[in-house]
């Protein structure tokens, strides 16, 4: 890390990734998390909670990351590093929770507020995510890519919204902290140029795909962007692109990565990354897939397992494969 650079840590929440996060976060003075302030992180970070009960309380989707994640920040906090929770995005999205079970309704927000765009970007996305389900539970092979087209769309606004609003927030203790380290997902890459433009922000925020150390140490290359986030991130930097053929492909291609990745968190062996192995390899098969090609297979996998979904696909381009040897 560069003097005068804070570092936007882009990662996976996988239990493989705990290592490579732990050397980024041990590099700098401040460590600003990608969650709102939260009064039982604050126990469990004190020792006064424990961190499985924290957890617990949480419902996390990744609990062996979210435990191991608890343990390094404990660490790093008793080696005299400042810990912070900066996401006003989610602390608005929770205030707006709160207010709705008070009783309110949606028709109650003031529309000058900070809590109403947050309120319509939330309720569209989450209303084109339940068309989207839907979609591709029953409806046809061209419903489900527009519905999976129409969700990206108003997740990439979300998305925008809510990089918008952290980046308001991260830039005065980037200022403060130039050596700060920025936890923040893989969607989230265009934060870093809006910490950037910030006026206030005199020192620097460089992004660093953390997934990086570990496909080297791997051999792999490439990216961890499977085709469903390609398609939102082209959505976030080209909000005007419209009617591609780029934009049908990727969103037949997510439809087929989705159900071909593995779900679970893995405990295992993890120091051969075994996520990161998995979501390569499937982004390799989707990359492989024409539309017409995801069209075709879509059918054949839509109600299926995972593990079933995978080897249908694997089949189906084994046979490509011979047919275009002969």
């Amino acid at each position: 890390m560069k003097p005068h650079e804070a570092i936007l840590g882009l990662s996976l929440h996988r239990p493989e990734m705990l290592p490579i996060i732990g050397e980024w976060m041990r590099q700098s003075d401040v460590v600003l998390l990608e969650e709102p302030p939260d009064a039982g992180f604050k126990k469990m970070l004190a020792g006064a909670m424990d961190v499985d009960t924290y957890v617990s309380q949480l419902d996390a989707e990744y609990p062996s990351f979210s435990c191991g994640m608890c343990h390094l920040l404990r660490e790093l906090k008793a080696a005299g590093i400042k810990i912070l929770q900066i996401e006003p995005y989610l602390e608005v999205l929770l205030g707006i929770h709160n207010f709705f079970a008070e009783g309110h309704r949606p028709q109650d927000l003031e529309k000058r507020s900070i809590q109403y765009p947050v309120y319509l970007a939330e309720r569209n996305a989450t209303g084109a995510l339940i068309a989207y389900y839907q979609a591709t539970a029953k409806a046809s092979f061209d419903a489900s890519i527009e519905a999976v087209m129409r969700f990206a769309r108003f997740d990439a606004a979300r998305l925008r919204l809510r990089d918008s609003l952290r980046a308001q927030a991260l830039a005065p203790f980037v200022k403060q902290h130039p050596g700060a380290y920025i936890e923040a997902g893989l969607i989230h890459y265009p934060l870093w140029q809006l910490i950037n433009k910030q006026k206030q922000n005199q020192s620097k925020v460089r992004p660093v795909f953390l997934a990086d150390d570990a496909m080297k140490a791997m051999g792999a290359k490439g990216r961890l962007f499977g085709p469903g986030d390609q398609l939102t991130l082209l959505y976030m930097l080209h909000p005007g692109i419209t009617g591609t053929t780029k934009e049908k492909l990727l969103a037949a291609q997510s439809m087929i990565y989705s159900k071909i990745i593995k779900k679970n968190e893995q405990k295992n062996n993890l120091k051969d990354f075994p996520h990161i192995r998995d979501e390569l390899a499937c982004i390799h098969t989707a990359k492989r897939l024409s539309f017409q090609d995801c069209g075709r297979l879509f059918p054949l996998i839509r109600r299926a397992r995972s593990t079933t979904a995978r080897q249908v696909v694997n089949d189906y381009l084994a046979t490509m494969k011979s047919r275009s040897v002969v």
